[in-house]
């Protein structure tokens, strides 16, 4: 059996495409992804990136629609659904076969109650669950009351279908995370970026179509978030992509190692407090240096939401708003709302 553990970015994909996807069972769809999530985790860990394929994949890291598919997976050349419950009564296979006979092979996954955790239990072929419902019709009666079969081979024994290849870690090497801050390395231009989304390792060409030789990372500048339709930085970091996906946002895709966290990452717009202080007023970022220096003013002293962040430094300038200017190092984002 494998462990997965789902972080933020996970847990918010999952959700958040489950109300696009306009699921009548929000939960229900978002543990569904959940057990998704954790099967392609699996997947990259151990199984050749050329004979397996995701079918919501880009569905997932955008938080887009599916479009229709009845399996989840080709894995080999096999159909593979994933099945995720709480209720382990749901993998005896009566059960499946009931609720889905029309796929080659079925995984079934356990997650906790606060879904912080989830087991892949293991997998069986479709035929030989409907094989041991035939068998236990016609031969065996009824099982012991206290004693349910559930048929599932070890995780581990699906490599026994492909072909005899090592295991292959083909996990995405780059550090960054949706929402971190970047500049380009060893470049002139350090203006700082916000990352949108990491391509998988399979996924990395450039705009021109050629592939890379790091993997892919999507970047948005905040000048053009800030012209968006919407508040970007009320957007968890799980979900920019599908916010700039849906509004046409310009992204520029990178190497990841041509990026380089931004030491200095605070932009006009942002909200931040000062760490030193006991109880902290939100300030905004109205002027950046390339240096360290940040200048903000305190909300309070004038009403951000009126400004454009682009505009803010003539703002204050203009209608004598009391500035105050700080070493990065000192300030931390304010916690979101």
């Amino acid at each position: 059996m494998y462990r997965f553990i789902p972080d933020k970015i996970d847990y918010e994909r999952a959700n958040h495409q489950a109300v696009i996807q306009g699921a009548d069972d929000v939960d229900g769809k978002r543990i569904g992804n959940l057990g998704e999530l954790a099967f392609e985790q699996f997947c990259r860990e151990y199984l050749p990136v050329e004979m397996w394929e995701w079918k919501n994949e880009e569905a997932m890291r955008r938080c887009n629609p599916e479009s229709f598919a009845g399996h989840d997976f080709e894995v080999f050349g096999y159909e593979v659904d994933v099945k995720t419950s709480r209720d382990v009564s749901a993998f005896l296979p009566e059960t499946l076969v009931e609720r889905d006979s029309d796929d080659d092979i079925v995984v079934m996954v356990w997650h906790r109650d606060n879904e912080d955790s989830l087991i892949m239990l293991g997998w069986e072929r479709v035929e030989t669950l409907e094989s041991k419902v035939e068998t236990e019709t016609q031969y065996s009666g009824e099982s012991p009351a206290k004693l349910d079969h559930l048929a599932a081979r070890p995780m581990n024994e699906l490599l026994e279908l492909g072909p005899n290849t090592a295991h292959m870690n083909q996990k995405p090497e780059n550090p960054f995370q949706p929402g971190d801050r970047v500049v380009k390395a060893s470049d002139d231009d350090r203006s700082v970026g916000v990352v949108i989304e990491v391509l998988p390792p399979e996924k990395n060409t450039s705009a021109f179509g050629q592939e890379m030789d790091g993997e892919a990372v999507r970047v948005a500048f905040p000048s053009s978030l800030d012209d968006g339709p919407a508040d970007w930085r009320e957007y968890h970091p799980a979900i920019l992509a599908s916010y700039c996906d849906d509004t046409d946002i310009k992204r520029w895709t990178y190497n990841h190692e041509n990026l380089e966290f931004a030491r200095n990452p605070y932009v006009p717009g942002d909200r931040v407090i000062k760490t030193s202080h006991d109880d902290p007023n939100t300030a905004v970022v109205v002027e950046r240096s390339e240096g360290n220096e940040v200048t903000v003013a305190y909300l309070g002293d004038f009403e951000a939401e009126a400004v454009c962040p682009g505009t803010l430094a003539g703002h204050c300038e203009e209608n004598g708003i009391k500035r105050y200017t700080y070493d990065c190092s000192e300030l931390e984002f304010a916690p979101r709302e």
